[in-house]
Formats: C-alpha cells, sequence, structure tokens
C-alpha cells in the first residue's frame, strides 16, 4: 500500500468509525429501499473505499442480514429487508398472474405486489405489506411481509387424482396455485367438482394444503356446475337443516286479534302481475273507483317481519344471505321455500298479511293522499305478465277495466318521470331454452312490455313514498331518522366526456354534464340507437358511464330515477333491505325514535356487497351456459359487434345471440395490435389498422373452455361504414374511423407484452 493510500485509509478510518460508518450504510438502505447495493459502493458511501473499509463494511452488513434488517440478492448485492420497513395492513386481491394488489383503508390507491413478493399470500387474506417502491405510473409497489390472518373462505375447483393423493385445479382466477389434498382421497374421484379450503401452507411447499368441504358432482353435470359457481362467490346453495326446521315451525294462523289491529283490504278486487315461472308473489295491486275521476291504488306487500321476527335462526340466515340469487336456470331464495313460496307468497283465494301503501290518486295520476300501515288482503286473480299484457292489447279478461285504468295511470307516472330526468336504459336480456338436464338449445330475449311497465311504475311510487315519509321528517335538530335508502350518485363528469367522445363516431352528440340535461340527452340518444347495429355498445358504455346505486343511510337521491328520496319496500321475500325498510317503518309509524346508525350503516355495506357478489354469481351462470351452447359450435362463422378491447384482446358480442367471446390481439394478422385506451382500440404498429368498440366484425369460434367459462374467437375482420367486408389482412382505404394513416412506432409499440 502506497503512503497515499495509507493516508487516505487512515483518514477514512478516523472520518468514519464502525459505528458511524453503521449508521450511514443503514440511511443509505432506509434512503432507498428498493435500490440494491454492492459492498463496494456502500465501502465507498460511507467514507472508506480502501480494503479495511471493505472488509468494516462487509462485517457491518453481514450482521444486518443476521438481524433480518437487509437481505442478500441472487447478484450478491444486498437492499433493505421489506421487513425493515414501515409496513400498513390490507386485504389481498389476487390476480390471475399470481401477483397482487394489497388495498388498505384510506389509502387511495391500491399497493401492487410482484408474485415474487406475495410471501404465499392469497386472494382476502389479511396481510402486513410494506411499500419498495414507486412504479412508472406513480402508484405504489411493495412486498407482502406478513400473512396477519387467512380469509375464512373457500374455492372451488376439480379433482386430479393420483394413488396416494390429489390436487384440486382451482377454477377462480384469484388462486394461481392447485391445492394438494392428503386426506380423504380415498373418497375422491378424478373429475369432482369440489369445495376446498385451505388449511396451511409450508413454507418449503410449492402449494397450500387444503381439505374437502363438499363433492358437488362431477365436471359437466348442470347441478354440479351451478352449485360450484355458487360456491365460487361463496353464496349457499341449500339452507342449513335446523333453519328449515324453524321456518317449518313458523304458524301460518292469522287471528281474528291480528286481523283487528289492520286494515281489512279482502274486499277490494286485489290481483297479482308476475313472470310465469314466478314461484313467491311478494306484491299485489288492488283498485277500486271513489268517484269524482279519483280513485284508490293499494301497493301491498308480504308482510315478512311478522313471520321472521328479528334474531331468529330464519332472520340471521336471511340477513346473512341479503339477496335471492337469480341463477340461469334456478333461483337460491333468501328465505326457505315455506316462507318464500308458502307464508309470505300473496297467491290467490288466501288471506296475506301485508304491508302497504294506499294512495288516492286523480285521473292525471296526481297523488292527492297515501296511507301507510298493515293490512290484511285476499288476492282475486294470479295474471303472468303475458295474460295482463293481452288485456292491455285489447284482449277479453278477468278484471278488465281495473287493468286498463291502472295501465293508463302508469303511463302518466311514466312519462313524469322521464320528464324529471329519469333515464331509461332498456337492452334486450338473452334467455336460454334448457332442456331437462340444463342443456341450452336455443337463445331467446326477454321482452320488456307495458305489463311491466304498469308493475313496475307503482312499485316505485310506493318505494319513493315511504322514503319520503321517513327521510322528509326532521327532528329539533333538522336531522332525519336513520333508514335505509337506495342511492345513486351522479356521474363522474370525466367519464361522461369520454362517453360524449366515443359516441361522435357514430354521428351523435352529446353535451351535457350535469342535472336534468344529461337524462335527456341519454334518453333521446337510447331513442336515436334503437333498432341499430351499435344500439348495444353505445347502451352498454351509457351504462358503465354511470355510478353503481348501492344501499346507505345517508340519503344522497337516486339520480337514475330522478327521485330525492328513494329506498327499497317492495321485495322482502328476496331482499333483506327492504326486511329492514319494513322493521324500521313499523318502529317510526309506532313513534319510535331513530335507532343506531352504525349498525344500519354496517348491514347497508353488508347488502350492497352480497348485491354485487350475486349478480357476478348469475353473469358468471349466464357465461357457463353461453360457452356451452357454443360448443357444438366451434369453427362456425358469426357477425356481431366489439363489445370491449383490453391490452390483450378484443371482445365481441355476436348478433343473435348476444354471446360474447374474446379474440386475443396476438392472433390479428400479421403486425403487432397494441390497445389505446382513450379510443378505445386495438391500433395496429405498422399500419395504424384500428379495430373500435362498437365496429361490426366477423369471427370464428375457436374454442370454448367450460372450466374457465371462457370462448376464443378468431377475428376474422371488419365492416367500413358503408358496409364492405375488409379482412384483417388487408388495410382498409381512407377515411374510415378505423383506419390512422400514420404507423405508430413508440418507444413500447411493437413489443409483444
Amino acid at each position: 500500500m502506497s503512503k497515499k493510500d495509507k493516508k487516505r485509509s487512515t483518514k477514512g478510518a478516523a472520518r468514519s468509525p464502525r459505528k458511524d460508518r453503521a449508521a450511514v450504510i443503514m440511511q443509505l438502505f432506509r434512503s432507498f429501499p428498493s435500490r440494491k447495493f454492492a459492498l463496494k459502493t456502500l465501502a465507498a458511501q460511507s467514507g472508506g473505499a480502501d480494503r479495511e473499509g471493505r472488509y468494516q463494511t462487509k462485517e457491518i452488513v453481514l450482521q444486518m442480514v443476521e438481524q433480518g434488517v437487509v437481505e442478500q440478492t441472487a447478484s450478491a448485492t444486498f437492499r433493505l429487508a421489506a421487513k425493515a420497513l414501515p409496513a400498513v395492513e390490507g386485504i389481498v386481491q389476487m390476480l390471475s398472474s399470481g401477483s397482487a394488489y394489497v388495498i388498505v383503508e384510506g389509502v387511495d390507491k391500491d399497493i401492487y405486489v410482484d408474485k415474487r413478493n406475495t410471501t404465499r399470500a392469497l386472494d382476502g387474506d389479511t396481510v402486513k405489506v410494506a411499500i419498495t417502491r414507486r412504479r412508472s405510473s406513480g402508484d405504489p409497489e411493495g412486498q407482502i411481509v406478513e400473512v396477519v390472518r387467512r380469509a375464512d373462505r373457500t374455492f372451488v375447483g376439480t379433482v386430479e387424482k393420483t394413488r396416494s393423493h390429489a390436487f384440486v385445479r382451482t377454477t377462480s382466477k384469484n388462486i394461481p396455485v392447485d391445492i394438494f389434498i392428503d386426506k380423504g382421497v380415498d373418497k375422491l374421484q378424478d373429475g369432482d367438482k369440489v369445495v376446498v379450503r385451505i388449511s396451511h401452507w409450508d413454507p418449503e411447499s410449492k402449494c397450500p394444503t387444503g381439505r374437502i368441504v363438499d363433492i358437488l358432482g362431477q365436471e359437466g353435470d348442470n347441478n354440479a356446475e351451478m352449485h360450484a359457481i355458487l360456491a365460487e362467490f361463496n353464496l349457499p346453495y341449500h339452507f342449513p337443516e335446523e333453519v328449515n326446521e324453524a321456518a317449518e315451525k313458523i304458524s301460518d294462523k292469522i287471528t281474528g286479534e291480528e286481523i283487528a289491529r289492520r286494515r281489512d283490504m279482502r274486499d277490494v278486487v286485489t290481483f297479482t302481475i308476475d313472470p310465469a315461472d314466478a314461484k313467491d308473489f311478494d306484491d299485489a295491486l288492488s283498485f277500486r273507483t271513489l268517484g269524482e275521476g279519483r280513485y284508490e291504488v293499494g301497493v301491498h306487500i308480504a308482510d315478512v317481519t311478522h313471520y321472521v321476527t328479528e334474531g331468529s335462526l330464519v332472520e340471521q340466515e336471511a340477513r346473512e344471505r341479503a339477496t335471492s340469487v337469480y341463477l340461469v336456470d334456478r333461483t337460491i331464495p333468501m328465505l326457505p321455500e315455506r316462507l318464500s313460496n308458502g307464508l309470505c307468497s300473496l297467491r290467490p283465494d288466501e288471506e296475506k298479511l301485508c304491508f302497504s301503501v294506499v294512495f288516492e290518486m286523480d285521473d292525471k295520476a296526481q297523488v292527492l293522499r297515501h296511507w301507510i300501515g298493515r293490512t290484511v288482503i285476499r288476492s282475486n286473480r294470479r295474471f303472468t305478465y303475458e295474460q295482463a299484457q293481452e288485456i292491455i292489447e285489447g284482449a277479453e279478461g278477468d278484471f278488465k277495466s281495473e287493468i286498463l285504468q291502472l295501465n293508463a295511470l302508469a303511463r302518466i307516472l311514466r312519462s313524469e318521470r322521464f320528464t324529471n330526468g329519469s333515464i331509461a336504459f332498456e337492452r334486450e336480456e338473452a334467455k336460454f331454452h334448457l332442456d331437462e338436464q340444463g342443456k341450452p338449445l336455443g337463445v331467446y330475449f326477454k321482452v320488456h312490455k307495458e305489463a311491466n311497465q304498469l308493475i313496475e311504475e307503482f312499485m316505485l311510487l310506493a318505494n319513493r313514498t315511504v322514503a319520503s315519509f321517513v327521510g322528509e321528517k326532521k327532528n329539533k335538530k333538522g336531522e332525519a331518522k336513520t333508514f335505509v335508502y337506495r342511492v345513486h350518485e351522479k356521474p363522474d363528469p370525466d367519464k361522461l366526456d369520454r362517453f360524449a367522445n366515443f359516441i361522435l363516431r357514430f354521428g351523435y352528440y352529446f353535451d351535457a354534464r350535469r342535472g336534468k340535461a344529461v337524462a335527456q340527452q341519454l334518453n333521446a340518444l337510447m331513442g336515436q340507437i334503437k333498432g341499430k347495429s351499435e344500439e348495444n355498445v353505445v347502451s352498454i358504455l351509457a351504462v358503465r358511464t354511470m355510478q353503481k346505486a348501492y344501499y346507505s343511510t345517508e340519503n344522497l337521491g337516486h339520480y337514475g330515477l330522478a327521485f330525492p328520496f328513494y329506498s327499497h319496500f317492495t321485495s322482502p321475500i328476496r331482499r333483506y333491505p327492504d326486511m329492514m325498510v319494513h322493521r324500521l317503518l313499523a318502529h317510526y309509524l309506532e313513534g319510535g325514535n331513530s335507532v343506531d346508525k352504525e349498525t344500519v350503516d354496517e348491514l347497508c355495506e353488508h347488502s350492497s356487497d352480497m348485491e354485487v357478489r350475486a349478480a357476478e354469481a348469475e353473469r358468471a351462470s349466464v357465461k357457463y351456459k353461453m360457452v356451452e351452447f357454443m360448443t357444438e359450435r366451434i369453427g362456425e362463422e358469426f357477425e356481431g359487434s366489439i363489445s370491449g378491447v383490453t391490452d390483450w384482446g378484443i371482445f365481441v358480442e355476436l348478433n343473435d345471440t348476444h354471446i360474447e367471446g374474446m379474440a386475443s390481439l396476438r392472433d390479428l394478422g400479421q403486425e403487432f395490435f397494441y390497445f389505446d385506451e382513450e379510443e378505445y382500440a386495438a391500433i395496429g404498429n405498422r399500419t395504424g389498422r384500428k379495430f373500435v368498440l362498437g365496429d361490426r366484425v366477423r369471427i370464428k369460434v375457436k374454442g370454448a373452455d367450460l372450466r374457465l367459462k371462457q370462448l376464443d374467437f378468431t377475428l376474422l375482420g371488419s365492416y367500413d361504414n358503408k358496409g364492405v367486408y375488409w379482412p384483417v389482412e388487408q388495410t382498409p382505404e381512407e377515411p374510415e374511423h378505423f383506419y390512422t394513416k400514420r404507423a405508430f412506432r413508440g418507444k413500447n409499440v411493437g413489443r409483444r407484452r
């Protein structure tokens, strides 16, 4: 060592004794938590780049590794261990890739976690996550440092069995690993559809170990697949025996004392109008003429809470379920059959207990007065929508004059509602003709006619009347009593702008940003697109532009219906919030004080969550039948419209059936296509060829995966604005909207992702 080097070394050592150097090194790690440091760099930065300094630095760093503060990487560099960083607690939302997001309450941006840093966490687990860096977008990225609590949930999958053990290959996209089964293997068969709960995950194992909760049947069996969909969304598919037994013990006797406490409306003409396949009738209408252009219209709702007492086993089960679930071929009721199809169903020629709103109206559908309270009724007739519609269209039938007068009033209510800013989103709803085994034989569309609208308008009237009755009354402090509202907030102006820009390509102009003008222009637009090729895609995007409705104790109004007060009162057989409304309404009618807001808030949130989950299960069942229907049509060609574009594929909805599948961007012709979020388009980097949301296209069915409920299409080509067909391999002529002249050769364009 030269004198110069010795001098530098001595000086450095004097300047940076071991204690100070350790502090400097730790500060470096903490200042750059995602950076990997070489020992040489750490030594130089801490004041000693010579041999002695590097030796001392190595000792310090290795000691930090032993303490778990620092970790060594595969490239022989060192970085701060994630557990040494401040960590926050959140819920894991797992992706099919194995990576995840951690949702932390009070944090605007979810924390992304690469699959290498998930520490064996699973979807729904409560974890501690440390933010290690910021991504290029500015969003946080982190590492899970501890699984605090495993989610109490199950997974659904198919058994793959060997001689001594079995694995469950899950259908959920939220668990990227198979589950090892080591017990009860002898009861399993290869191909069984099962429900499994994870029991543990050993650190040295590549996959978790689970135990079988239920065997649903063989893969492909209709009942097994429908139950699997329910289990996948953690929804029940049968009632516990003790709940059924409790329901059977509920008395069906209506005593004279009970009738005396109610308004007796058994002698008033009353009937129900429901779908042909309905088994539970939870609403009825009564009608009588009062003279001088005045009418009495009663909206009668099954008095479920008379039978389902608060805190009972049946009520606890209903609260947990929160809603009935409507799959493609069956209904999973919120209440046991004895209640939903028996005691609480407003069947004809039976005395039934109801909670009612009775209106006195004039011939202009103005409500002159109303009464709210408990009643006893006797329905005279059960109508299907089709039977009532025939009478509206001129056929003879029972209670013709009553139905026609109710329909005349409903027409006025509907017209006024739209004048006041209510929005009409009407889209054909696809249904399946199924055989006895549940196999789809064909597709048809549910038609919404005046008979449906008649019932809808009076149910809406009852719902908003009940909400106004409670919500408009304030105490001396100006506070309203705690209640359950169905709220729908105003749309996001930025989403409206994007929607307006998108529909310009079809020649539609939309410039409203707030208030009634938005509703008026949306309704006008829905009328303009009726029957046109772009109807489905424009209406889908219009719905996506709106906010989601939910339950809340805060009255925020219902934007889509243009009601300042709105609640759900009319379906207590199938919705728990309606049962809550009945209880609260009865309590306040008897002069009760406002109930605890926090408790009702929690129930509102739970009900909103369960409603979303039930809707997802319903869509999954429809998707399954769509894929099943198309398994016999692989290789066939169909026409449709682009219903969605993502960075991995183009979704196409077929014209005749509304069945949707996806064509991969990787399979589009000879060039690379990338996703342009602003334009809702896939764009070719070489030619600038565009495939845009709403384009008319032609596809070939490439594959159908029932396990994943996924249809794979091959996109063959698209039609221009003049109806000329252009195969994928050909470049359309200008000035069609789907052609961009210049090629896109940006920094990341042309690189397969």
